[in-house]
């Protein structure tokens, strides 16, 4: 949350999904459950995380708090994290100011340089999620005052409804209300829950519904908004929350002070039948010891505590960072029939062209901070870790991004929310190709084929799709743009160039070249099973040979992306005039072919030009590569063929 919302205390709602401070939902985010606070200090409660944005930070968007992810296993039965509370007021202007006078060759201002955490007056805010059963939720919160005098702090445990009724006309709202002893949350699509919260607390009722009046200026749609517990709790206005305890949002409000190193619990339980809170330290601990027996099985192979403990809060961090993501593109060029018409240059504007998607999902996400969103090349990095401990979820994941409700009918696979059609490196099929061999030792069998060929079908179509979209001339080197570096060029690399001509990129091209070989192993392996693969496994390695020959000679024409004086890769320019121009300067682009799976690119082509044996260690020997390519023999040729290839590949 920039400061503009900041200071307006909430953010616009809006139907893609909701944020809180540790939240947890169900899988369709229907029903949310988080944690507020206030210190008696802030000037806003802290419902969730404050961060700057592109324009704020001296070095781009950053989150400026202090939390931490410490537990958690693949099935959500226990989560734990770790949130860093001051006891002095939040300091947002400053980190908002000093950031933006910084310019970007010094460092950041951080939360912990403000001196706010001097003498330990802060709280330790422990949160902990485990399940009873599949629907029985348990939610401790565990505060340590760590510094040297008593301090207040003000606790809510919030539930509410992600608002899908202010949208179309007619749609259907549930409501929460109070009942004797809990919240009756009542849904048509899961049934009914009860929150319950163990110890005095006062309730506090209001609308999941935007606060237009403050935020917009315009009237008020009604007498209560989702920004009232704010003004309930600091600013003490009694009259922004309901009075007779119903709405789509409430909170439990419990007000402690706590001694100078001294501990408060607060316990929640949100569960169809209402459960007390009788077994609730028996179920706690019972899911933290089946998370330590979990994890001693996962990491029994790693002798160091401590780089247990890393590698275990590392994959905490990747099961919290799971989160619930909605976009209907067509609903929203069209926008919403309850809400104002959005400007006719929207249906011509970003993401036009991808009317067919429309996601509804659990995805692992980059960071929690931000507003929910997903990158198509960090999700594919992210399922290898998750492998390790819930290869089904990283095999869905993985299938998911190909499904014909996210790929493009022509082959390209989404980017990300802001700009669908932006060109992520081609690093899918590696991720599945890992993926698939991760689960297979896990299984001890040959490995879930049907996920391999089922993803291997649609990356043949990206892979085309690369080759007829990103091939300018047809010579096997490739462009890209972005290619999800960011400032690694002089100028904008996505953006046309306003001289004409178009660029040849060293590092598009050498991910195609390895995006070849990726695919050349994925079919290698479901040969091994159906022999219709063969010819496909032949087809990626010639195909790969052809892009390592272009980025030596591109065309024919003397100029590579290889500088032989500099030993070093770099962009070519192609001018309308048809002259290519190296563009020497020294970046990422350049070290991406030189990463230490690609140096036998070019060796491996020249072997199989020149030997007189045909690929480098062939048993065919008089022929050349592509005569023996095309020789019909049993996919066992590439073990004994190029064995730089079959190295580099696994």
């Amino acid at each position: 949350m920039g400061l503009p919302a900041a200071r307006s205390r909430q953010e616009p709602r809006l139907p893609l999904g909701e944020d809180g401070l540790a939240g947890f939902s169900d899988d369709g985010q229907r029903l949310c459950l988080s944690l507020a606070l206030w210190n008696g200090q802030d000037p806003i409660l802290k419902e969730r995380l404050f961060g700057l944005t592109n324009g704020e930070g001296n070095h781009g968007e950053d989150v400026k708090e202090l939390y931490y992810f410490l537990d958690a296993t693949p099935s959500h039965s226990y989560l734990k994290m770790l949130y860093k509370y001051p006891q002095r007021a939040f300091p947002y202007r400053q980190l908002v100011e000093e950031n933006a006078r910084r310019g970007i060759g010094a460092p950041e201002l951080e939360l912990i340089d403000t001196g706010l955490f001097d003498d330990d007056r802060y709280f330790d805010v422990v949160v902990e999620y485990a399940k009873a059963g599949a629907d029985d939720i348990l939610l401790r919160v565990t505060v340590h005052n760590r510094g040297p005098g008593a301090a207040e702090l003000h606790l809510l445990p919030q539930l509410w409804y992600r608002n899908t009724w202010s949208w179309a006309p007619g749609a259907a709202r549930p409501e929460l209300r109070r009942t004797d002893d809990a919240v009756l949350a009542p849904h048509p699509s899961h049934g009914d829950y009860r929150l319950r919260v163990d110890g005095r607390v006062e309730w506090l009722f209001t609308e999941n519904e935007t606060n237009v009046a403050r935020l917009f200026g315009a009237p008020a749609t009604g007498a209560y908004v989702k920004d009232a517990f704010h003004a309930r709790v600091v600013e003490g206005r009694a009259e922004a929350v309901n009075p007779e305890e119903r709405g789509t949002k409430a909170a439990a409000w419990a007000r402690v002070t706590i001694p100078p190193g001294g501990t408060h619990v607060l316990r929640a339980r949100l569960s169809p039948e209402g459960s007390g809170f009788g077994d609730f330290e028996r179920v706690m601990d019972l899911r933290i010891r089946e998370a330590d027996e979990f994890y001693d099985r996962l990491q029994r192979d790693l002798p160091d505590p401590d780089a247990r403990l890393v590698q275990r809060q590392a994959l905490a961090g990747m099961i919290w960072s799971k989160q619930y993501f909605y976009y209907d593109v067509p609903e929203w060029l069209a926008g919403d029939p309850a809400q104002p018409t959005p400007p006719a240059g929207r249906r011509r504007g970003r993401n036009a062209e991808w009317r067919h998607l429309n996601n509804a999902d659990i995805i692992s996400m980059p960071d929690t901070w931000e507003y929910p969103w997903y990158a198509a090349w960090d999700l594919a990095f992210h399922c290898i870790p998750l492998a390790l401990v819930d290869p089904e979820f990283a095999k869905g994941q993985l299938v998911l991004l190909t499904r014909e409700w996210y790929m493009h009918p022509n082959g390209q696979l989404p980017a990300y929310e802001w700009a669908l059609g932006d060109v992520n490196p081609p690093v899918h099929a590696w991720a599945t190709w890992r993926v698939f061999q991760m689960d297979r030792k896990r299984r001890g069998d040959a490995g879930d084929l049907a996920f391999l060929e089922r993803v291997f079908h649609k990356l043949m179509l990206n892979f085309t799709w690369w080759v007829n979209r990103k091939d300018a001339q047809g010579r096997n080197v490739f462009q890209g743009g972005f290619l999800g570096l960011d400032n690694i060029g002089v100028f904008d690399r996505s953006a046309p160039l306003p001289t004409g001509g178009f660029i040849n990129q060293a590092d598009g091209t050498a991910w195609m070249a390895m995006y070849s070989l990726n695919l050349m192993r994925i079919a290698l392996e479901l040969a091994r099973h159906n022999r219709v693969y063969e010819d496909i496994a032949t087809k990626f390695f010639e195909h790969f040979l052809h892009i390592a020959e272009a980025m030596t000679n591109l065309g024919d024409g003397g100029v590579g992306l290889w500088d032989e004086g500099d030993q070093f890769y770099y962009d070519v320019l192609n001018t309308p005039d048809q002259r290519m121009v190296p563009l020497r300067v020294r970046s990422m682009v350049g070290l991406i072919p030189c990463s230490p799976w690609r140096p036998w690119i070019r060796p491996c082509w020249r072997s199989c030009r020149s030997s007189p044996r045909g690929c480098a260690g062939s048993s065919r020997p008089g022929q050349t590569w592509r005569r023996w390519c095309r020789g019909g023999r049993r996919p066992g040729w590439a073990n004994a063929g190029c064995s730089a290839c079959c190295e580099a590949t696994g």
